[in-house]
C-alpha cells in the first residue's frame, strides 16, 4: 500500500467513495461496465434497509431485480419505508432463478445468513453476506469452500472497513508510520429500545456480537489472529432477561494488548465510540467513529504530516456503503479481489465466537 499525504489520501478516498471516474484505470471503465443485476434476500438485519437505497441510488451500477422477505410482518413493514418502494417482491426461488442474475445481498436474521449465502452460492451467485456471518465456524469454512470452487466473490458486511478513518489508520499501520503497535483501546456503544432486549439476548447473546465484531474486524486487521482471548460479560439486568449487555474482550498478543468494549445501555453510546491505536512512534485516536474526526499524535515527521498531535482531514462520504458496494462490483466484474482475505474473515470469526464465549 502506497503511503498517501493529506492531500492525496483525501483525493484518492474521495474518488474511491464517491466512485468518480478519474485517472484511475478502473474508474475510466467503470461506466461502460454491464450494469448488475442483483437481488435482496431478508429484511431483518439492521442495515438491509440502507444497502437497498444504497443499491437503487447507485443505478449507474446496480439493477435491482426484486427483494425477498417471507415474514409477512416484517415484509408488510418494510413496504411501508421509501427504500422499499417501486421493488418486485418475489420468492426466494423466483429471485434465484430471475434470468441474468448476478448477485445477491444476504439480509436475512443472524442464524438464516450463511444458510441462505450457501443456497446462493450453489445457484452460481456472488454473495454480501451482513454481519456478523452466523454463529458457527465451520459452516462459514464451507461457505467459502463452496465459493471457491465455483470462482465466485463473497463480501463480508463489516461496515468500517470502506470508512475513510479506519482506511487513513490501516496505512499508517501498515506503512510503518507508527512502529510497534502496543495497545488498542476500542468501544463500540449504544443505549438499546429496552423492548429490543429479549430478541438480541436470544439471537446475539450480547453487545460484542452484535457491535463488537466491527471493531474487532479492524483489530485483526492490524495485528493478526490473537494468541489468548479472555472475556468479561456482564448482565445488568439478570432478573428482567439474558442479554450481556455490557461486554469486554482482552486480546492478546506478544507484543500488543487489545480490547474490544461494548455495551449496550450507554446512553448517547454512538458519541463515545472510538478506536485508539498507541505505537512506540505515535498515536492515532478515532473519536467519534461517525461522522469521523481522527487525530494523530506523531514523534517525528512522517510524509507531509508533522511532529505532535494534530487533526487529520478526512474526506466526506456520500453514504456508509456506498464504497463497500462499489468494491462489490470490482469482485463481481473480476477486476479485483477482495482486499479482506477468507483467511481473514475466518480469524475475525474465530476471534468473535471465542470473545462471545461461542467457541
Amino acid at each position: 500500500m502506497k503511503s498517501l499525504s493529506r492531500r492525496q489520501f483525501t483525493q484518492q478516498s474521495s474518488k474511491a467513495i464517491f466512485g468518480l471516474a478519474s485517472a484511475n484505470p478502473f474508474m475510466e471503465s467503470f461506466f461502460k461496465r454491464t450494469r448488475i443485476k442483483i437481488g435482496q434476500i431478508g429484511t431483518a438485519h439492521p442495515h438491509a434497509e440502507e444497502k437497498m437505497e444504497t443499491l437503487q441510488r447507485r443505478s449507474d451500477i446496480f439493477k435491482v431485480a426484486g427483494i425477498v422477505e417471507n415474514d409477512k410482518a416484517r415484509k408488510q413493514t418494510a413496504q411501508s419505508k421509501t427504500s422499499y418502494q417501486n421493488l418486485t417482491w418475489l420468492t426466494k426461488e423466483q429471485l434465484l432463478n430471475t434470468p441474468g442474475l448476478k448477485a445477491v445481498l444476504i439480509e436475512t436474521e443472524l442464524d438464516e445468513l450463511v444458510p441462505t449465502a450457501l443456497r446462493c452460492i450453489e445457484q452460481g451467485l456472488h454473495v454480501h453476506v451482513d454481519k456478523p456471518p452466523g454463529k458457527s465456524l465451520l459452516a462459514l469454512k464451507q461457505l467459502f469452500e463452496e465459493a471457491g470452487k465455483k470462482e465466485l466473490a463473497i463480501q463480508m458486511g463489516y461496515m468500517f472497513r470502506y470508512h475513510p478513518a479506519f482506511q487513513f489508520c490501516l496505512n499508517a499501520v501498515h506503512e510503518g508510520w507508527l512502529g510497534q503497535i502496543f495497545e488498542i483501546d476500542a468501544v463500540i456503544s449504544k443505549a438499546i429500545n429496552p423492548k429490543r432486549r429479549p430478541e438480541l439476548a436470544k439471537t446475539y447473546g450480547g453487545g460484542m456480537l452484535l457491535l463488537g465484531c466491527h471493531l474487532i474486524d479492524i483489530a485483526i486487521a492490524l495485528c493478526g489472529m490473537p494468541e489468548k482471548v479472555t472475556s468479561y460479560r456482564r448482565q445488568t439486568f439478570p432478573e428482567q432477561d439474558e442479554l450481556f449487555d455490557n461486554e469486554v474482550a482482552i486480546f492478546e498478543y506478544p507484543k500488543t494488548i487489545a480490547t474490544v468494549k461494548s455495551s449496550l445501555i450507554e446512553v448517547d453510546g454512538e458519541e463515545r465510540r472510538q478506536f485508539v491505536v498507541c505505537a512506540e512512534k505515535g498515536t492515532i485516536e478515532i473519536k467519534p467513529l461517525e461522522p469521523p474526526q481522527l487525530r494523530m499524535t506523531l514523534s517525528d515527521p512522517v510524509d507531509n504530516f508533522p511532529k505532535g498531535r494534530q487533526s487529520v482531514e478526512l474526506p466526506a462520504m456520500t453514504g456508509r456503503y456506498d464504497e463497500q458496494l462499489i468494491d462489490f462490483a470490482q469482485m463481481i466484474w473480476g477486476e479485483k479481489e477482495s482486499v479482506f482475505s477468507w483467511e481473514h474473515d475466518l480469524r475475525v470469526q474465530e476471534t468473535l465466537l471465542k470473545a462471545s464465549e461461542m467457541f
